[in-house]
């Protein structure tokens, strides 16, 4: 595979990573949307997050291959310097480190923001089904995340329920006092 190149999120890469989306809609349980989302409607959702944090596309060979940006954890002021964060990659270029890619390329623009922790919600099968794995779990603990809460038989899908797991991972030394977080738009240069 030739180089992974990881950038900000241009409005024409929407139709892109809308369609990655839309496979893990449609046959998975790793996200709890039913139903796949208009273009104006996701459209919505990439503006309201880039105001404020990172929201990243990966390239190969000029192939949009993969999405991972962050989010408000909670819409309160204490709350400013964790966020959620959310990866997807196509799902015929999995396992080749584009996640890898895209969250290094996260985390340090989420500690130049300012961002202390950073939080996943996981969806988790009872058992190993067609629909949902352990391998996001296991992922992310392999980053150093930590799970920090599970919410037994919070989503259903398909059929079947499926736990939710909080992981957790420190980016940066919670310090005091803390400086105010910068927004994305300010420390890239888009």
């Amino acid at each position: 595979m030739k180089d992974i190149n990881v950038r900000p999120i241009q409005l024409s890469d929407i139709p892109d990573i809308l369609k990655i989306y839309e496979y893990y809609i449609t046959n998975t349980a790793i996200t709890f949307e039913y139903v796949v989302p208009t273009i104006e409607e996701f459209t919505r959702r990439i503006k309201h997050v880039i105001q404020r944090y990172p929201y990243l596309v990966a390239e190969v060979d000029g192939n949009l291959v993969g999405y991972a940006y962050a989010n408000i954890l909670k819409d309160r002021k204490a709350y400013e310097w964790s966020v959620e964060t959310s990866i997807y990659v196509h799902h015929t270029y999995r396992d080749l480190g584009i996640g890898s890619h895209l969250y290094t390329h996260l985390f340090n623009y989420l500690k130049q923001q300012g961002i202390l922790s950073v939080y996943a919600c996981i969806t988790v099968p009872l058992q190993d089904d067609q629909f949902c794995d352990c391998s996001s779990y296991t992922y992310h603990k392999y980053l150093g995340f930590s799970e920090v809460g599970r919410f037994p038989k919070a989503g259903y899908k398909f059929n079947t329920w499926y736990d939710i797991v909080w992981m957790h991972m420190e980016l940066e030394d919670h310090t005091t006092p803390i400086e105010p977080i910068r927004y994305f738009k300010d420390i890239a240069q888009l």
